[in-house]
């Protein structure tokens, strides 16, 4: 029997969510709710129910899940009053603007008995996926240095998510969903953080960001989003002990070049404007194996699909809170550091 999710916020998120609902083999829509009028008669055009309220909402004994998707600012209060309603509960990122907040709702959950968790649905995107795959293999030997970029060119967006008190700015936005996936690839103790914003097209929140994390074994990420980039640096880019892999963008293969031979017997000098160098003499098939990887498969139903699963009890939730948590961190964190304008330390 499909699990009946009711939705608070009927946005872009929460629109997104509803689509899907109509489509999963795991749930099924039972309603939802905004304060928006003009929301509520979009639902209805699109023969979705409508509550009168969100009391009404979590009140309906039927529901078993309750989605929050509305601004950043109002989840704490939504998350705790369907917990205590008697609901599973799944919360949009970012699921808080503090660590204190966060807390806040996992002792909600712990006391009601319910699972809760949070939508962090780019661990689907398939180029995560790739280059997850790569290290999970071992293909190119272990980790040095990880980048993951976001580069977009049409500044902020201009709704709630250009305002500070509502938690906007893109650390918020997409920095989580970065941060989120960093942690999976480098399962580490993060021991330094430094971070700089940008306030290009805005001065009340980050349009942009860029993260330096360093690990306690000394392996480095970077994570960076930008809005005023009209041409943007790739996605992701990987080096690793025996080779670097490349990803353009979200639509491209994951490109390898895994090294087979350290040494050539005679390099070939490059030709610059001021001389010739060995030093950046680009390599060739001799010591190199180039290729691309198959694109990995996702399906976004899988989030649902473990959800109902945990639910029943029949797995673990993907998703964990200890997660979600350490995430929270390190953008406290990184907000610090480009407030202080410094390196800070941490064991995160």
């Amino acid at each position: 029997m499909k699990k009946r999710l009711a939705i608070v916020g009927y946005g872009g998120q929460g629109a997104w969510h509803a689509n899907w609902a109509l489509k999963s083999d795991c749930i099924e829509l039972a309603g939802v709710f905004d304060i928006a009028e003009r929301r509520m008669n979009a639902a209805r055009e699109n023969n979705i129910h409508t509550y009168g309220s969100f009391e009404e909402l979590i009140a309906d004994e039927s529901v078993d899940i309750v989605l929050c998707a509305t601004p950043n600012d109002s989840h704490r209060q939504i998350v705790i009053d369907s917990l205590k309603a008697g609901h599973h509960v799944v919360c949009e990122k970012p699921v808080a603007l503090s660590v204190g907040d966060f807390d806040d709702m996992c002792r909600a959950a712990e006391e009601a008995g319910k699972i809760f968790t949070v939508h962090q649905n780019r661990r689907w995107d398939v180029d995560y996926l790739a280059i997850q795959s790569l290290i999970d293999n071992g293909e190119i030997g272990d980790t040095i240095n990880i980048e993951s970029r976001i580069h977009g060119s049409r500044g902020i967006p201009s709704d709630w998510r250009c305002h500070k008190p509502q938690g906007g700015g893109m650390i918020l936005d997409w920095g989580v969903h970065l941060i989120d996936q960093m942690l999976k690839l480098i399962p580490e103790k993060i021991v330094k953080i430094y971070c700089e914003i940008t306030n290009i097209t805005t001065n009340e929140v980050d349009d942009g960001f860029n993260l330096h994390i360093t690990f306690d074994s000394g392996k480095r990420a970077t994570v960076e989003v930008g809005t005023y980039n009209f041409l943007p640096l790739p996605r992701f880019y990987m080096q690793a002990r025996s080779g670097s892999a490349l990803i353009e963008d979200w639509q491209k293969k994951c490109r390898v070049s895994k090294l087979k031979a350290w040494c050539e017997k005679e390099v070939v000098p490059v030709q610059t404007a001021a001389g010739i160098t060995k030093t950046m003499a680009p390599r060739d098939e001799i010591t190199l194996d180039m290729y691309e990887l198959e694109r990995p498969s996702s399906d976004v139903h899988d989030f649902y699909r473990n959800l109902c699963s945990a639910i029943k009890g029949e797995c673990e939730q993907k998703i964990k809170l200890p997660e979600v948590r350490r995430v929270l961190l390190v953008m406290e964190a990184a907000f610090r550091s480009a407030e202080e304008n410094q390196v800070i330390s941490v064991n995160i």
